[in-house]
């Protein structure tokens, strides 16, 4: 009996490109839930008999800045449960901590990925993560010091998962299809969408323990879907069509090998192009993360929203960034099939997108004032153009080494997490006396210069060529091996098992 052509059904790589996308969704939920729930869980900064309340409210009121006494505002502070009194520097702390633990393991991560198995390292990393943040009510309750251990714990599972899918990428992804799924990681951006709108829901009406509830439930019984759904490779899925393994492996003939060798960490480190990748995705993370820790205290206590449509909007450059990055990831793929431009040509060209006019329009967010319309505007353009990041730092890992791009995408993750916990301690520290509008716009210079330096630097020193050190051999290994040990373009499959010989 004839097999069904995977033409006439849904590929294989197709789910896993769903389950990679949701995979960075739940990833992000498990990162930026605090951002939102720790504006519940807190009271109010206070110094002496005043209250500071949002400027552009209290511009509006034609008041001083700290113009209104703690009781009077105290009086409207609703009530989602109980409040700490942390200061801003620990609140700064409690939301870097899991930048830290995500920024240890980044390093590692990639070689961990490749030794045991991408599917099996997000696997473990989601199931601590979901326990972790199903008791962090109880942590918080405690002492706020065993909420920033658990949120470390979950930042060091957490730094696997993007390497672990770079590897997948680089096994299941056909090279014309690659911008397809290097956008399948921005599901980030989605789950930045549904995350702060729901959890400010939920905090409005169930109070905020029910926000960490809500989102360690929806990552445990994703994970037990992921368990079942992704392998390591298309030869070990149990459901995968022989035509479509051999349209997958043929495809990556000559760049993918099985041959495990420990990381050439030190011809990578020896590699001007990689250090370009490093300070490129060290600005894209600058600019991402920038928003995501800080940008719903900007909303609610710089612009003067309420909890819930801070959720909304502080979400809304993240959809802009996810809907451009599909549509850059598509126009890479498109440029690559008609041979329009080179790779590194389509690397340099689009870091004018990724990074170039991101900085500008945070620059400019410093002209608008209490304007919320122009501030909501700038902000969404400037991370929604950061979506072309797709085609830039996203991908030139998987151009330098596709046998090593886990490990290379772990090292600058590893750097570029630690803006995480950066962008806290700056915000914490510049807001600490003073949260307006001219602590702000010191802030939002940094970030634009950050933005355009990185981009700089990669257009003088990047590169899409593949290096040198990612082919792979193993004198030590018999002949008799086979193709287990040796890479795709050496797999006669004339010659394979009854599998490979199957009549499609």
């Amino acid at each position: 009996m004839a097999h069904i052509s995977f033409k006439n059904c849904i590929p294989v790589r197709a789910i896993i490109w769903v389950m990679c996308f949701t995979c960075t969704l739940f990833l992000y939920m498990l990162r930026i839930n605090l951002s939102i729930i720790i504006l519940a869980m807190v009271q109010p900064n206070e110094k002496g008999n005043k209250t500071f309340v949002p400027e552009c409210k209290v511009i509006k009121q034609n008041l001083t800045f700290d113009g209104l006494t703690a009781e009077a505002l105290h009086s409207n502070i609703e009530d989602y449960g109980v409040r700490y009194d942390w200061s801003s520097e620990l609140q700064g702390l409690i939301l870097g901590s899991y930048f830290w633990g995500f920024t240890i393991a980044g390093f590692p991560g990639g070689a961990i990925a490749e030794k045991f198995g991408p599917s099996k390292c997000v696997t473990i990393s989601f199931l601590v993560s979901g326990i972790l943040t199903l008791i962090g009510p109880w942590a918080a309750a405690l002492n706020p010091w065993l909420l920033i251990i658990s949120r470390f714990v979950i930042g060091i599972f957490g730094g696997v998962v993007f390497p672990s899918l770079h590897c997948l990428v680089a096994r299941w992804a056909p090279p014309d299809e690659k911008g397809k799924f290097v956008g399948a990681l921005l599901g980030g951006s989605l789950g930045t969408v549904i995350t702060w709108p729901l959890l400010g829901y939920i905090i409005e009406t169930f109070g905020w323990t029910w926000a960490f509830i809500g989102s360690g439930g929806c990552v445990i019984a994703w994970t037990i879907s992921w368990y079942f759904l992704v392998t390591d490779s298309p030869e070990q899925h149990r459901t995968i069509t022989e035509e479509e393994v051999r349209h997958i492996t043929e495809s990556l003939s000559g760049s993918i090998s099985k041959v495990k060798r420990f990381p050439p960490y030190k011809d990578i480190f020896l590699t001007i192009p990689f250090w370009a990748l490093l300070i490129l995705h060290f600005g894209n993370l600058w600019g991402l993360f920038f928003l995501m820790t800080a940008g719903p205290n900007f909303l609610s206590s710089v612009l003067g929203f309420t909890l819930g449509h801070t959720g909304i909007l502080a979400s809304l450059p993240y959809l802009a960034r996810l809907i451009l990055g599909i549509i850059f990831g598509q126009i890479g793929d498109f440029i690559i099939r008609k041979h329009y431009m080179e790779k590194t040509t389509i690397r340099k060209s689009f870091i004018l997108f990724s990074h170039f006019l991101p900085g500008v329009l945070l620059f400019a967010q410093t002209f608008v004032g209490c304007d919320v319309t122009w501030a909501i505007v700038l902000i969404t353009m400037s991370l929604g153009l950061n979506g072309a990041s797709t085609l830039t730092n996203l991908q030139n890992s998987q151009d330098l080494s596709p046998n090593f791009a886990g490990t290379l995408y772990g090292i600058i993750n590893c750097v570029g997490s630690t803006t995480g916990f950066i962008n806290p301690t700056i915000v914490g520290y510049m807001t600490a006396e003073r949260n307006g509008l001219d602590e702000w716009h010191h802030i939002f210079y940094i970030g634009s210069s950050v933005y355009i330096a990185c981009g700089i630097v990669f257009c003088i020193f990047g590169t899409a060529d593949k290096q040198p050190w990612n082919d792979v051999t193993d004198k030590t290994k018999p002949d008799t091996e086979g193709v287990e040990n040796i890479g795709f373009e050496d797999v006669d499959f004339s010659k394979s098992t009854s599998r490979e010989n199957t009549k499609i």
